[in-house]
């Protein structure tokens, strides 16, 4: 392939790694990247508008993030171009954007910190503190697994309710987040507890309720149970196997974070914010009913 076709590709939103389309001439790839040339485009990339505020005040502020959009920016990369940039905006820039234009205020003089993630092919739920003290009040809650975090997924086949117990490493040996092996205690504990909400013939919805919150914790522990989730290219079965077969037709990763529960680190009140799966989601979960 040509770069003049690579590149007519990707403006047509053609190119996607990992399951996310790509329009970034200058994207690096790195071992275990998965590159797939689409015969039908990716939908678009998520804009400021496509982010929904569910609730802020001067301490915290929670949205509904849409697939396709990073949570935070990679270190490596804050210093592009504004242009490029906007390209592929961050949930922090595109939100900084919304508080400003909805509290008059320049964005630059919005503060926004990291509390928590959630992948950027990945839907749903997600808090940001406005203050130091907030954020330090809630990554406690977070860390004393104190924090209410509910998923939603399908996955081929079915599984019973039960509790998934494993430790990740960060290489597995291809370069991907993995299980350790049994005698190995040196892995970060991830705990997950799951249930079957509905069953239609080949495929399982799932409630996934986080105890623990790894990077890629839902997807590699029910990959590695040989139940991969649909539209995920990343995690396809348990390592060293073969790769299963997704015929599921997807648009994207069928993971969405539908519901996050806290104590609010300044006023003590419980917070509750639930969301449903998006319009895209909803269509193709009604395809596959039928």
């Amino acid at each position: 392939m040509t770069w003049k076709e690579a590149r007519r590709l990707m403006e047509s939103r053609l190119i996607g790694i990992n399951g996310i389309l790509c329009i970034d001439e200058g994207r690096r790839v790195q071992s275990g990247d998965t590159i797939e040339v689409r015969s039908r485009p990716f939908p678009p990339p998520p804009k400021d508008d496509d982010v929904a505020i569910l609730f802020a005040d001067p301490h915290i502020v929670v949205v509904n993030k849409p697939s396709g959009m990073l949570s935070l920016r990679h270190p490596g990369d804050v210093g592009w171009n504004q242009a490029r940039k906007d390209r592929q905006p961050s949930l922090e820039e595109a939100l900084m954007r919304r508080l400003a234009k909805r509290e008059r205020k320049q964005p630059e003089a919005i503060e926004l910190l990291a509390v928590h993630r959630i992948d950027r092919e990945t839907s749903g739920v997600l808090m940001m503190a406005r203050t130091e003290a907030a954020q330090q009040k809630l990554i406690e809650q977070f860390a004393a697994h104190q924090t209410h975090r509910r998923y939603l997924c399908v996955i081929p086949g079915t599984l019973p309710a039960q509790r998934l117990e494993s430790r990740m490493v960060r290489d597995r040996g291809d370069g991907l987040r993995g299980l350790a092996g049994e005698d190995d205690e040196s892995g970060l504990r991830m705990v997950t507890h799951i249930r079957p909400v509905r069953t239609w013939r080949e495929f399982t919805e799932l409630e996934c309720r986080l105890e623990t919150g790894r990077t890629n914790q839902i997807r590699i522990q029910l990959s590695e149970l040989g139940h991969p989730l649909c539209g995920d290219v990343k995690y396809r079965g348990p390592f060293g196997a073969a790769a299963i077969e997704d015929t599921s037709k997807a648009p994207r990763l069928a993971l969405h974070a539908a519901e996050l529960g806290f104590v609010h680190p300044v006023s003590n009140q419980e917070q509750r914010f639930q969301v449903p799966w998006p319009a895209d989601m909803l269509q193709w979960l009604s395809g596959i009913r039928k």
